[in-house]
């Protein structure tokens, strides 16, 4: 490159460096001002900021308000979304809206109100759904297609929205809630955090449009007003029902409780979270039954042993992989740092650890894990202190690092990684971690007001560890305790289930990992014949053998009314498929999803909801799509959106070393050409 300027006139030489040196300004501008300067680039990869000049006679905004509406009843709770759209413009619309979900939702259902007509969705095959629905939109019919990207992450498209028209779609879902240490935690995402699509030529590049969001500002609140009502049914009567992210109306009886946030816009910025206790503070365990005209459903809580300490507690290596990358700026590396000082000033003496930080790039606080020495974890401190939130996200590579360090057999080893979650690479990850975990475990931290739980939950399954979330700074502390916990003294290993009389099958779970949390055992599956016999469970505790039996018979009476079982029971087939196998090489496990969302009625990754006026009300079928803008999640910094540089990235560096050299070369050129003095 410098050979062929020095051909040129030093007028263009000059015009060249500056265009250089110009590049390298704008990739050193931070992430808001760059993103601006390159609003005219390639948006296919990244979410960008959406730029305040709508098209004349165009509603950019026309989701109005989201209302949600919870009914809790036992274990399961039925969710009812409704979704409005009012197109205030002159122009017809296609209004796409990219919005959460639960990591346990099975959504069931879904219809279209346009005025006075309602229309019911029908499930399809996903690109059959696709087809139809982009038919109705040349025809100028009124249609609405909900498609999954994730298991938490949908997608609406409405096209051939008329101006005045206000259009509400519903949508209705089931999940269970499990309770942890005595504590039911219903989990309601609100915003989908901007994801990084991975760079060109990267291992973790899969570009995927959906991810080219359009992102408010920060400090700009949501567009669309958010409002919930939730009410707990219980047996026994409901205590301490709050929220640690919302301040909630509460009223009610004892076994009635009702919930609520007034529709605001200032509450759709981060997840809602609702946690309450039930009296007596015991784990509800039991069978629930629901026996249908072809197939029968059962699913079993199974309370575990308490929780008992450990004397003997066996030395340990862990290995902490962090995120330090731009999403993470601000309060996330704040806190996840603060979290990972705690945990590792509280290690024991006999324990081993590392520190693998990354974000386009990675280091290691050392080439192999080091004793828990006061030297070591002084030395870790000023480690973790110096880290900064910048960059791209890079987990793959970190996590590969992660597990290819070199391990003790004498030592149980855990795998601890903290992160926002916000990659597209999910499934890559959960199967990386699959495959070579070997006798390890791996927990994970999600940080943050919105974390990916898709990713976080989905990692802790398949490493059969724990998940834990931190909303805030304040909450760093208790779930840093928490972890330690739950390692140093496992609730329930080497589980067996056995059913005895009782003609089980296509039981989910398969294998049942290790208990490290109080929380009941929770299987689902199918049963032939009669409900009798029993459910057998045995495993180890601190203190030795454990067993626990179950009679179906009695513990199923009474509650066979649970019709919701059947898809709970698919949806939790469908994780399984989706969490253990690369589908993207899989086409038996593809194909297997597809027709487990077809027959049960769900929403997957293969499956879509369909839903087609067939009125033609827009005959020219022209119309202008619109994107309906993402709010930025409380806490996250707007370095999230679109790359960012860290200072150990090679790009970066190479970028750096090239500019300055240019610099210096012009500069040596010119002292050349100058006529000397005398």
């Amino acid at each position: 490159m410098l050979r062929s300027i020095q051909a040129l006139p030093a007028r263009w030489s000059l015009m060249a460096a500056l265009g250089a040196s110009f590049s390298v300004l704008l990739y050193l501008l931070p992430g808001p001002a760059r993103s601006q300067a390159a609003e005219a680039t390639d948006r296919t990869l990244s979410p960008y900021f959406v730029v305040d000049q709508a098209t004349p006679g165009v509603d950019a905004l026309p989701l109005k308000s989201t209302q949600v509406d919870v009914k809790v009843s036992g274990v399961i709770a039925d969710v009812r979304v409704t979704q409005r759209y009012r197109n205030e413009g002159s122009t017809p619309i296609e209004a796409r809206y990219v919005f959460p979900a639960s990591t346990r939702a099975a959504v069931t259902a879904m219809s279209m109100r346009v005025g006075d007509r309602v229309v019911q969705a029908q499930i399809r095959e996903k690109q059959a759904a696709r087809r139809e629905y982009q038919g109705a939109r040349r025809e100028g019919k009124t249609a609405s297609l909900l498609e999954q990207h994730r298991p938490n992450v949908f997608q609406m498209s409405i096209a051939n929205v008329m101006p005045g028209d206000e259009i509400a779609v519903d949508l209705r879902y089931s999940e269970t809630i499990v309770p942890t240490d005595g504590v039911y935690r219903f989990v309601f995402p609100t915003v989908v955090g901007p994801r990084y699509n991975g760079a060109p030529g990267r291992e973790s590049h899969q570009p995927e449009p959906w991810i080219a969001q359009p992102t408010l500002r920060a400090g700009v609140p949501a567009k669309a007003a958010f409002g919930m009502t939730v009410e707990v049914s219980a047996p026994v009567p409901v205590q301490e029902l709050s929220s640690p992210t919302h301040r909630l109306n509460v009223a009610g009886g004892e076994r009635s409780v009702r919930a609520s946030l007034a529709p605001s816009v200032e509450h759709a910025d981060r997840d809602v979270v609702l946690e309450y206790r039930l009296a007596g503070r015991e784990i509800a365990s039991g069978v629930l039954l629901h026996e249908g005209q072809e197939e029968n459903f059962f699913l079993a809580m199974i309370e575990p042993p308490a929780r008992v300490p450990n004397a003997a507690i066996v030395p340990r290596e862990y290995v902490f992989v962090l995120d330090v990358s731009g999403s993470m700026h601000g309060f996330p590396i704040e806190t996840a740092k603060s979290l990972l000082r705690g945990l590792v000033a509280n290690l024991r003496p006999t324990d081993t650890f590392n520190i693998i930080p990354f974000a386009g790039g990675y280091s290691k606080l050392a080439p192999q894990s080091l004793p828990a020495t006061k030297e070591n974890v002084d030395a870790a401190a000023r480690f973790i202190n110096a880290q900064r939130g910048s960059g791209s996200t890079e987990l793959l590579a970190a996590l590969r690092t992660a597990l290819a360090i070199p391990s003790d057999s004498e030592r149980a080893r855990s795998f601890v990684v903290i992160t926002d979650g916000y990659v597209s690479i999910e499934k890559e990850a959960m199967d990386l971690v699959r495959a070579n975990l070997g006798t390890a475990n791996v927990f994970a931290f999600g940080i943050g007001s919105s974390v990916n739980r898709h990713l976080i939950e989905g990692l802790a399954r398949a490493g059969r560890g724990e998940s834990f979330v931190v909303l805030n700074a304040g909450t760093a502390a208790v779930e840093a305790d928490r972890f330690r916990a739950y390692i140093e003294a496992p609730v329930l290993t080497r589980i067996r289930i056995a059913f005895r009389g009782f003609d089980a099958y296509d039981v989910d779970p398969p294998q049942v990992p290790d208990l490290f949390a109080q929380r009941p055992i929770v299987l689902s599956g199918k049963f032939r014949g009669a409900p009798s016999g029993s459910i057998e469970i045995d495993g180890m505790t601190a203190t030795g053998a454990f067993h626990r039996s179950i009679d179906v018979a009695a513990a199923g009476a009474g509650r066979r009314e649970a019709a919701a079982l059947a898809t709970l029971w698919a949806r939790s087939r469908i994780a399984t498929l989706g969490d253990y196998q690369k589908l993207v090489n899989d086409s038996a496990a593809a194909q297997e999803i597809t027709a487990l969302g077809l027959k049960y009625g769900l929403l997957t990754d293969y499956t879509s909801f369909i839903a087609v006026d067939q009125v033609v009300r827009n005959p020219t079928g022209q119309q202008t799509s619109v994107d309906q803008p993402q709010v930025l999640p409380a806490g996250v910094s707007e370095l999230a959106v679109g790359p960012v540089p860290s200072t150990p990235e090679p790009e970066f560096l190479s970028m750096t070393l090239a500019a300055g050299g240019l610099v210096w070369w012009l500069r040596r050129r010119r002292g050349r050409e100058q006529p000397h003095a005398h």
